[in-house]
């Protein structure tokens, strides 16, 4: 039991955490820079087409978030954030070095690692799923 309801703290909290980014992006909550400030400062990097990047991010990190959150086809809500955390790391964070606080990659690392676990050990029972009885 303590394992299922670890597994679905893990879901909540990076799920959550994850919608939050994403509608930050798509549509500027949470102090958010909407999906304009998203697509500028994706063209700033000179990542083309910026839209289509900039959709793609916020899709999958609100998408991935809420089947985290939901306990339904984890692996594939895992492998959008993991998708998401490598190019963030490509992107933005790999030429800083490791550490977060030189703006690095050791934050989105960490959720890649969680995510591939997530996606490894399943949701646990305390997902939507189970409690439908699919």
């Amino acid at each position: 039991m303590w394992t299922n309801l670890a597994l679905l703290f893990l879901r909540l909290v990076v799920g959550a955490l994850f919608i939050g980014h994403g509608t930050q992006k798509a549509f500027g909550w949470f102090g958010g820079v909407g999906f304009k400030g998203m697509t500028g400062w994706l063209a700033s990097m000179g990542i083309k087409p910026a839209p289509l990047h900039a959709a793609i991010a916020a899709t999958f990190e609100t998408l991935g978030g809420l089947l985290l959150i939901f306990g339904v086809e984890t692996w594939l809500g895992a492998a959008m954030i993991v998708a998401v955390m490598l190019v963030a790391i490509k992107t933005v964070h790999l030429a800083k070095g490791v550490w977060n606080t030189n703006g690095g990659y050791e934050y989105p690392l960490t959720l890649i690692a969680v995510a591939l676990v997530l996606a490894a050990t399943g949701p646990g029972t305390l997902t939507l799923p189970h409690l439908l009885h699919r």
